[in-house]
């Protein structure tokens, strides 16, 4: 059985963007942007309509006319991300790539496409509440008095009838999950989220959606080359987030894929498959008011650890990394890949500063070090490669 490139991309593609809209935390947000409108290949509209309020009724007069405003915003979207996979003809015969396609795609959208569109979308919120100040400081000893906090000041610009959301980190989910003014307020509610109906937990009526604290900062950096996505320099870790769910406009118009046969990829003997995301969020200026955030102290890297050339039996050299930040606390980590993968804590690294094992064998050395400001914040230095001969 041959595998169809133009039918197999189809539904590939909508067989994607149903694991997609299962696994991402914010995917519900394109649920508001069926009303937006494609203006050449970067720009959308998304309306946004205003009413003058009422006025007394004049008994000679009559009724006073009111302004019916509607104003179309252009918003132009930024994230355009794509990358090719391919599978050697030889690791699947022909009438088993289609099921062996699908396994790989499926995770590659799991794990890399869905935690860096995640990541975007609620940095750029949280990032939103920080430009306006829509700030409270909260208090991991009483997590759910901050939970409150953000609550009352979003109902207070939207009113007491918009369902809201609130996203929240691993460690202000554990506190709030562990806390006792909770024990019989936590109910498990149904959540729609595109043609997904999850199940997740909620107080009072408000959805807890907890996301990983690698997905939750103000400010990140996306990488071309190699890809991934890394906190920005001064990220502010979200501890919560809460906000309308009809706040902010998820907008993707292209989630696309190619799909190439053996026979017509000429780079090599494999299957070729070429996947396309372009999107972004928008967040209308009225909307704005009614983003509220917990954010952690900020923290950054100054100086990244270098990399090390030493000799066998002589090592004397020593790791240094230098950042900014409220209560610094320093851990190293040593791996087994320049990715970082691997990762093991060094025993007696809990300084700015590590002195390498001066017993290192010859071959290629990797370590980094997280960052901790405040005992909340935690960002990763890049990894130092240490090359002993």
């Amino acid at each position: 059985m041959s595998i169809n490139s133009i039918a197999s991309a189809e539904m590939y593609a909508g067989e994607l963007d149903k694991v997609f809209t299962a696994k991402s935390a914010t995917a519900f947000f394109a649920d508001n942007a069926l009303r937006t409108k494609f203006v050449g290949a970067k720009t959308v509209i998304i309306p946004d309509v205003e009413f003058e309020g009422l006025t007394d009724y004049n008994r000679q007069g009559g009724f006073e006319n009111g302004a019916v405003t509607v104003s179309n915003t252009s918003y132009t979207m930024t994230m355009d991300r794509a990358r090719s996979l391919q599978i050697d003809r030889e690791d699947m015969d022909e009438t088993g790539i289609a099921s062996l396609a699908g396994k790989i795609l499926g995770e590659y959208v799991r794990t890399k496409v869905v935690p860096e569109c995640d990541a975007y979308v609620l940095s750029k919120l949280g990032s939103i509440a920080k430009a306006k100040g829509n700030l409270i400081n909260g208090d991991m000893a009483t997590p759910y008095e901050a939970f409150t906090g953000l609550v009352n000041q979003v109902q207070t610009a939207v009113g007491y009838d918009s369902e809201l959301v609130c996203f929240v980190d691993s460690h202000a989910y554990a506190a709030l999950m562990s806390s006792d003014e909770l024990s019989r307020s936590i109910t498990v509610s149904d959540f729609k989220q595109g043609e997904v109906n999850l199940k997740v937990k909620s107080i009072n009526g408000i959805a807890i959606i907890p996301v990983v604290s690698e997905r939750m900062k103000t400010a990140y950096k996306f990488a071309g080359g190699a890809g991934g996505f890394k906190p920005a320099e001064g990220a502010s870790e979200i501890f919560m987030l809460v906000l309308p769910k009809t706040a902010a406009h998820l907008v993707k118009k292209t989630e696309k894929m190619r799909v190439f046969t053996p026979e017509q990829n000429t780079a090599a003997d494999a299957y070729k498959f070429d996947y396309r995301i372009y999107y972004d969020v928008f967040v209308k200026e009225s909307a704005t008011e009614a983003i509220w955030a917990w954010l952690s102290a900020p923290v950054s890297i100054t100086a990244q650890p270098e990399d090390i050339n030493t000799t066998e039996g002589a090592v004397s050299e020593s790791l240094t990394v230098e950042a900014e930040g409220e209560e610094l606390t320093y851990q190293w980590y040593k791996c087994t890949t320049a990715s970082g993968k691997g990762a093991a804590k060094v025993e007696g690294g809990a300084a700015a500063t590590y002195k390498l094992p001066a017993d290192l064998t010859a071959g290629d050395h990797y370590y980094f070090c997280k960052v901790t400001a405040a005992g909340n914040n935690t960002v990763k230095t890049d990894v130092a490669t240490v090359s002993v001969e």
